[in-house]
């Protein structure tokens, strides 16, 4: 998860169609509102993020307001109606998401409503989910965000070992670390689960773990927080696989070697990352 909102009695302009003439048709329901952002690995669609979610609420006997894609909900006339936890905690791809509000009665009449967001930015996946209703404590009771949660992060594209030695890195994308710190969050991380196979069935080979930013501040600044970001990686991987440290080195780039262009925040979100360099062969 990378944010949370609560308000214990609040309101939310819930969609329950798509935008039709420019407009999208909302209903403001009370009670405790609460929104989390989701941040997933980057090989998932926004159709196999939503998925599992729908079906979960499916399930708990929730009926269906609105399930709608892209410009079938209305595009920007959508995006500009609903209100969201801003980026980068959620980014919103205009050209790639999928929506979904459902409801349903509960015990003693009161209704709750749960709006779904799925979106993506090409290296990253993103749910962004609401719960109106009585007090509930957190969303995963209901089951829908644990679903986000649980489901195993991408892998890697292709393979690892090869992609690896074939071009001497590879890119780490579905790493995700607390926003503006350097800590890695909870995981568990696809690549860095074929990173540890590789490390462990041949311990001959030695790596470096490099991080890389983007261009907000300064370049010391920058190449600080590059470098605590891929120690933090080595650490996961000494600590929850035991791969020898002595295997790994960690260092940083800073925004030296962008990937992507930093004028855009899409781009911005590409250049955040963290690589694997092999070093040597033994």
């Amino acid at each position: 998860m990378t944010a949370e909102r609560l308000e214990e009695a609040g309101s939310y302009a819930v969609p329950v169609g798509p935008a039709e003439a420019g407009e999208v048709p909302l209903r403001i329901e009370e009670g405790e509102v609460r929104a989390q952002a989701w941040r997933v690995g980057a090989e998932l669609s926004t159709l196999e993020l939503l998925a599992p979610l729908r079906a979960q609420l499916e399930a708990e006997g929730f009926a269906p307001l609105l399930d709608c894609e892209t410009e079938a909900c209305g595009g920007f006339d959508f995006r500009r109606a609903v209100e969201l936890l801003p980026a980068p905690d959620f980014w919103f791809d205009l050209g790639d998401f999928r929506a979904v509000t459902a409801e349903r009665l509960l015990p003693g009449g009161e209704r709750e409503v749960i709006f779904l967001l799925a979106s993506g930015t090409g290296r990253a996946a993103y749910a962004h989910v609401v719960r109106i209703g009585p007090a509930a404590g957190p969303l995963s009771a209901t089951g829908a965000p644990a679903a986000v949660a649980e489901r195993p992060a991408a892998a890697p594209p292709g393979d690892f070992a090869g992609e690896l030695e074939g071009t001497g890195r590879v890119i780490l994308t579905d790493l995700s670390f607390e926003t503006g710190s350097a800590q890695l969050g909870p995981g568990p991380y696809a690549s860095l689960q074929a990173l540890a196979r590789y490390l462990s069935d041949r311990p001959e080979r030695r790596v470096a773990l490099v991080g890389h930013t983007d261009t907000e501040g300064g370049l010391e600044a920058n190449i600080t927080l590059s470098r605590r970001r891929a120690g933090s990686v080595l650490e996961r991987l000494a600590g929850r696989y035991g791969i020898p440290r002595a295997q790994m080195a960690a260092e940083g780039m800073g925004y030296l070697a962008p990937v992507a262009s930093n004028l855009t925040e899409a781009g911005r979100e590409e250049n955040r990352r963290v690589e694997v360099v092999l070093t040597s062969g033994g």
